[in-house]
């Protein structure tokens, strides 16, 4: 079992940045790629990034490509989001998320999710 927690969610302008982390239990955090998925409001979760196991493979979707970075600190089953260049489109429930295997930007492939943190990021 892998538990997820968001946090680092919150109200910012527009050009602005914000750093979301996603803490994880379980003794296999290493094992699973990690992923970051946003649902805005009327809209359909989509996939943001993920970083793979260990070697530090990355996939961003073309929306978030050179604002957003995703790393990992496997010693402190912790994953990252770093979103800088925000814009009112960036506004969306960020959920972190782990795979054991399976596509990377499919979110029904995935085992665990987390309950979400709040972006907004105002214009």
């Amino acid at each position: 079992q892998v538990q997820l927690e968001e946090s680092g969610g919150g109200l910012v302008q527009a050009g602005g940045s914000l750093r979301l982390s996603c803490a994880a239990s379980g003794r296999t955090f290493s094992a699973f790629v990690m992923a970051w998925f946003r649902q805005a409001p009327g809209k359909e979760r989509a996939f943001v990034a993920a970083i793979g196991t260990s070697d530090g493979g990355t996939e961003y979707a073309d929306s978030v490509k050179g604002r957003f970075t995703i790393s990992r600190h496997n010693a402190m089953k912790t994953v990252y989001l770093q979103m800088n260049s925000l814009s009112p489109e960036d506004t969306a429930v960020y959920y972190c998320a782990a795979l054991r295997v399976g596509t990377w930007a499919r979110q029904y492939d995935y085992d665990y999710w987390g309950q979400g943190t709040q972006v907004t990021v105002s214009s």
